[in-house]
């Protein structure tokens, strides 16, 4: 037997099993990695994605919180994992900037990115009784001197305070914590001063009065938090926010990709789904996989302007 030939039925062989796997696909338990803490707004999304798409795949989607680094550990956790479709991972906006500042080694292109999820801007939160009624009043505070500020930093580095540090020429004392679910808390103790989270991350919070928010990192006002202006609105020309996905690694078949993308979309269309979003001033936002690919692509382009 020539060797070409050899080749080509091992290649023919290679297809098939793929097919195979494919055609049967899922037959047992997944495993989806959140690469931040139970109780953040990360880990809620994934949760809920996952018990809504659980029944549409007809297996459990059993989560799995793999912490640290800003979420370098999981995800980098994720695409290691075999590339059977049955280890997916929450990716991130992390996942377009950590890599460009030498921080994790695996990037996007270690995943096939199955769908954009979820889409929001960020938001100035404090105590309720803070001195700080505006985001201009923070940024005065902020020009007395280098690190008078002290932020509770979801990840580290963070991009919602890089992005104004580099606008208005100031430097705030960022310490880190483990994604939202530690930040508020510490803002609350009056540990720091401020933090910068999604509206969904710090809703309750907002609601019950505990926290007060100076604004709003979008273009305009969102309907979840009507009343609280943009920071343009206030003169200061900052957006900017996070998004979260679904992906998987890079050698995973695309047949695969494909079944878990069209049950990721029944999923986010379910009525479970949105009305969790919807309570937890989420917006869903949903991309195909291609789509997905090129925003991603497009976004670390932007954070790479940023980081140098």
């Amino acid at each position: 037997m020539s060797k070409l030939l050899k080749t080509l039925l091992v290649a023919a062989g290679i297809m098939m099993s793929a097919s195979t796997i494919a055609a049967d696909y899922p037959t047992k338990n997944i495993r989806l990695v959140v690469p931040f803490g139970a109780g953040g707004g990360t880990d809620a999304v994934g949760r809920t994605l996952a018990n809504s798409a659980k029944d549409i795949l007809g297996q459990n989607i059993a989560v799995m919180n793999r912490t640290g680094g800003a979420g370098a550990v999981g995800m980098s956790f994720g695409a290691q994992q075999r590339a059977d479709g049955y280890t997916l991972t929450v990716v991130t906006r992390e996942i377009a900037s950590l890599p460009q500042m030498g921080l994790m080694q695996h990037d996007a292109s270690d995943f096939k990115l199955i769908r954009l999820v979820n889409l929001d801007p960020a938001v100035v939160l404090v105590p309720a009784d803070s001195p700080f009624n505006t985001i201009n009043d923070l940024i005065a505070e902020a020009k007395k001197g280098e690190g008078k500020v002290k932020f509770a930093s979801t990840a580290a580095p963070n991009f919602y305070l890089m992005a104004l540090e580099k606008d208005q020429n100031i430097k705030l004392n960022a310490i880190p914590y483990n994604g939202a679910s530690e930040a508020i808390p510490a803002v609350l103790g009056k540990h720091t001063d401020v933090t910068m989270v999604t509206p969904g991350e710090a809703i309750a919070q907002l609601r019950s009065g505990q926290l007060k928010a100076l604004g709003v990192m979008s273009e305009d006002r969102i309907s979840y938090i009507p009343d609280v202006p943009t920071l343009k609105e206030q003169g200061v020309d900052v957006t900017t926010g996070t998004w979260r996905g679904i992906g998987a690694p890079k050698d995973t078949p695309d047949e695969i990709i494909e079944i878990l993308g069209k049950a990721f979309d029944e999923a986010m269309a379910t009525e479970e789904f949105k009305e969790f979003m919807a309570k937890g001033a989420m917006t869903i936002h949903p991309m195909n996989a291609e789509e997905f690919t090129s925003f991603v692509e497009q976004d670390a382009k932007s954070l790479g302007a940023l980081i140098n």
